[in-house]
């Protein structure tokens, strides 16, 4: 009986981190869309949402018939407690990603981003899907040591967002305000795609070790 649930768990850890692919593969479309205003791969990335919010009502259907059918002990109760705020924080990374396609489908035919900002959102798209692969990792593993790697790594995306704040409010910024704009939204959809690796981060280290810090060191 008690094989038979670490077996249930062990799919949920599984599914968890097929959520997590989902969300890594729309950051990477989404990104890509965005940089060559490419309609078709936009239309595609944003189609995605339908699977991500499935499988995220179908893990939670099943966590709650676990908890309803078996009788969970201390470590029971820390996965699904964890599970639950993780499946939300993926649902939302896949949400984002599918933010930065929309507006690149809104703005089609036209570039979203002139040139002088390309390489910094190309780059934003690399940090987030590597984080998202970690983040994969870690839900697949339990591995306290990369959770809390993963932890630190928003850094990075923390100085590309700032980045992209000086250069939008420079006082020679050539673009005008609605580009500014369109920037700092999506700056903020890769900024907070980068939080939730953050947060399931945290969730997996309380999941390890019961304890759960609000902090983001």
């Amino acid at each position: 009986m008690r094989e038979n649930y670490n077996n249930q768990l062990d799919a949920l850890s599984a599914d968890l981190a097929e959520i997590c692919q989902l969300a890594e593969d729309a950051m990477a479309s989404g990104t890509r869309a965005l940089l060559d205003a490419d309609l078709g791969l936009a239309e595609s990335t944003i189609s995605s949402r339908e699977q991500i919010d499935s499988l995220a009502a179908e893990w939670e259907h099943k966590a709650f018939s676990v908890l309803a059918l078996q009788s969970p002990v201390a470590l029971d109760l820390r996965i699904m407690v964890s599970g639950i705020h993780i499946v939300a924080d993926l649902q939302r990374m896949g949400g984002l990603a599918i933010h930065i396609a929309e507006l690149a489908r809104r703005r089609h035919p036209a570039h979203v981003i002139p040139v002088e900002v390309e390489c910094v959102f190309a780059e934003m798209g690399r940090v987030a899907v590597e984080q998202a692969d970690a983040t994969r990792r870690v839900l697949l593993t339990r591995d306290a040591e990369l959770a809390s790697e993963l932890r630190t790594k928003d850094e990075a995306m923390d100085e590309l967002h700032r980045s992209l704040f000086t250069l939008t409010s420079s006082s020679d910024w050539p673009h005008g305000v609605p580009t500014a704009v369109d920037i700092t939204l999506l700056g903020r959809f890769y900024e907070r795609f980068s939080d939730h690796t953050v947060e399931v981060a945290k969730r997996v280290i309380f999941l390890v070790t019961g304890e759960f810090r609000t902090d983001d060191a």
